[in-house]
């Protein structure tokens, strides 16, 4: 049987991401995903689709800072750009279970630079 690391799980997400690849995403999820975030109180994995997915469209990409593993759980440092010019920093905390992801945690950082590219 093959091991999945949640740190393989959680570049696998934010690849999905970067690609505007949904289905490559629902299969990373697990049926019962949660999310939460300042905004999302354990939303689930229907309603994270309904909102959160979306957002996908204005993202450029992401840059790992730091990326800490830990059994099935996982931290993540990261910095994203949207499509304009704006870097934000954020961390999440992701839980896996059985090779997918069962859910995830959002800390919004605030925006570190502008960057003219």
């Amino acid at each position: 049987m093959e091991t999945t690391h949640a740190s393989d799980l959680v570049r696998r997400y934010f690849a999905a991401y970067e690609t505007k690849d949904r289905e490559a995403l629902e299969t990373l999820l697990t049926p019962d995903f949660t999310f939460t975030s300042p905004y999302d109180d354990h939303i689930d994995r229907r309603v994270y689709f309904e909102k959160c997915w979306p957002n996908s469209a204005n993202m450029r990409s992401f840059r790992v800072v730091k990326l800490f593993e830990h059994g099935d759980e996982a931290f993540i440092l990261y910095e994203g750009q949207f499509k304009g010019t704006e870097i934000f920093r954020n961390t999440e905390f992701f839980q896996t279970e059985g090779g997918r992801i069962k859910a995830v945690e959002v800390y919004f950082g605030s925006p570190t630079r502008s960057q003219t590219t």
